[in-house]
């Protein structure tokens, strides 16, 4: 097995390191070329000087570049790419690369997928991966890709490019809104350092997650949120939902406060019935790093 890795950032040096692992010939081709140089010293791998080198025998083509560099690197390979080869990319959201794949590879076999996971994970086990087929042609290959990760234990999820937008508007970009959001919050409260030495699970947790989206990459998360179908919807919900609760404690409403409460512990238990054990789970790993 042959794979060629584009691009040589973070996403592009797992999937080199997870192939090498796997005992397949890998070849790296990016832009960036001290990157490059470092996984060939790293990983001792072949590295191409250009993409279509990079492609030529390739069974399995992975293109790991941000989405602005999708198209141009889609445009470049395409007419190169021959039958019995596969090009899949791993971008954050599914329709616009998903249509750019089979605007730019009319021959060989395409698909869409999405690691649900950063560059800090130690290996596919556990992991959540998202494939998005959209014709027989791409079917067949993630009926087959699926089995090839879930031997290796990921947690595979099958769905359409338009439903996995969807479903990303509130895995990935609501919560890194909530971070932001927070994280703007408490950068004007001066104390809140302070705070971190007499804080529990709640702060913690409130901390972990403002602290970790502010340093994510600002031109990705900025990309994410302006193309994910559902952003704005969200966001105008979660900003209408403030009002009200800030209008109880306005109110001093304490009733009204604590009525809200259980109507959302009701309609969360109706909707996900697990979800108190996996609050139960959350706070439990959180007493244990105080320990």
């Amino acid at each position: 097995m042959k794979v060629a890795v584009i691009g040589a950032g973070k996403m592009g040096r797992w999937f080199t390191k997870l192939f090498k692992n796997e005992g397949y010939s890998v070849v790296v081709c990016s832009r960036t070329k001290p990157k490059l140089l470092a996984l060939k010293d790293e990983f001792g791998i072949q590295t191409a000087d250009s993409n279509i080198d990079a492609i030529k025998g390739a069974d399995w083509v992975f293109v790991c570049v941000s989405l602005d560099a999708l198209e141009p690197v889609l445009k470049e390979i395409g007419p190169h790419i021959v039958s019995g080869q596969v090009v899949l990319d791993i971008s954050s959201i599914k329709e616009i690369p998903v249509q750019l794949l089979h605007k730019h590879v009319k021959n060989g076999t395409t698909l869409g997928t999405h690691p649900v996971f950063g560059p800090g994970a130690k290996s596919l086990g556990g992991q959540n991966f998202v494939l998005t087929p959209v014709t027989e042609e791409d079917e067949k290959f993630a009926k087959q890709f699926r089995a090839w990760l879930e031997e290796r234990g990921a947690k595979v999820s099958v769905t359409t490019p338009k439903k996995h937008d969807e479903y990303m508007s509130m895995v990935l970009g609501f919560p890194h809104f909530v971070g932001l959001v927070a994280g703007d919050t408490l950068a004007e409260c001066p104390d809140f350092v302070g705070a971190k030495q007499v804080g529990g699970a709640s702060y913690k947790m409130l901390l972990t997650l403002a602290e970790a989206v502010a340093l994510e990459e600002p031109v990705f998360y900025s990309n994410l949120h302006m193309s994910l179908p559902e952003m704005e919807k969200i966001e105008g919900l979660f900003l209408s939902k403030v009002e009200e609760w800030l209008k109880l404690v306005k109110q001093k409403d304490c009733s009204g406060f604590g009525a809200k409460m259980q109507h959302v512990k009701k309609r969360l238990k109706e909707l996900d019935p697990e979800y108190e054990k996996a609050y139960n789970e959350m706070y439990r790993l959180l007493d244990d790093t105080d320990s």
